[in-house]
């Protein structure tokens, strides 16, 4: 996407949008008496992974028609665009190993966990089963608000801007109908936030590839599942942390202004 198609785009119009077609899933999840028929604990409101690719569909027609959808569509299945091939290992590999780390760090410190009870043939299903959700955010988080957003505040603001925005639209279902803690609740704010900033570190380093953040965010609910029973004991501070720590790692290396620069190139 050049500048110019750029500067058509409204990301405040789309966040606003986003948050507006998500209240009927917010409505209906206070109203459920359980969340998701899953093994771990989803609100109904979870369901409102449809609405960024929503948002985004209805302004890039506003904007451009057919022509535009067919655009948006296209940029985020296309997979050409993963250049180096080297890339792949961070976009599948980083969140396993964040979650590794996270199982050391809480097993160093004594809490109790157990084994890993999940078939690895399952992976793959568990993989599939949230490509779709991954597909419908990363759409519009990517695809269509991220680019004027960077153009005007740079890659690092980008991530925290949008890292927060994608934080408080979840925080609905974490607080107030999983019925998290508040702890909990700002560690996977904390979390979601760095989360945002790697995503846009290993969309700029694609030349701009939705499908990057697409395949990143999947492995994120993969890994987040599988830890280590069905996200039994998963710990959202710990894994915040460990989350934070690569995120500025990434910074450092790549700096702020792009996170497409490598300090030792």
């Amino acid at each position: 996407m050049n500048i110019g198609e750029s500067s058509k785009r409204s990301p405040p119009g789309f966040f606003l949008l986003v948050f507006a077609l998500s209240i009927p899933f917010w409505l209906v999840g206070s109203m459920a008496k359980q969340g998701l028929p899953l093994p771990i604990n989803l609100p109904v409101s979870a369901l409102m992974f449809v609405c960024p690719l929503i948002a985004a569909l209805i302004l890039v027609y506003r904007e451009n028609k057919l022509d535009g959808i067919k655009q948006l569509l296209k940029k985020t299945l296309d997979y050409r665009r993963i250049k180096p091939k080297i890339w792949y290992l961070p976009i599948l590999l980083l969140m396993p190993v964040i979650m590794l780390l996270s199982y050391g760090v809480m097993r160093l410190i004594g809490r109790p966990l157990p084994e890993p009870q999940i078939p690895f043939p399952a992976i793959p299903l568990f993989f599939i089963l949230f490509l779709i959700p991954a597909v419908c955010e990363e759409a519009g988080w990517m695809g269509y608000a991220v680019d004027p957003v960077q153009y005007r505040w740079s890659a690092l603001r980008a991530g925290i801007i949008m890292g927060s925005v994608w934080g408080l639209w979840h925080v609905v279902g974490w607080y107030f109908q999983a019925h998290h803690t508040l702890t909990w609740t700002a560690g996977q704010f904390l979390s979601t936030v760095a989360l945002r900033i790697i995503i846009v570190w290993l969309y700029n380093n694609t030349r701009g590839s939705v499908l990057a953040a697409v395949l990143f965010h999947d492995m994120m609910n993969v890994s987040e599942f599988l830890f280590p029973n069905y996200g039994s004991h998963y710990d959202p501070v710990i894994t915040g942390v460990i989350t934070a720590i690569a995120a500025v790692i990434v910074t450092f290396l790549w700096g702020p202004k792009t996170l497409a620069r490598y300090r030792y190139a």
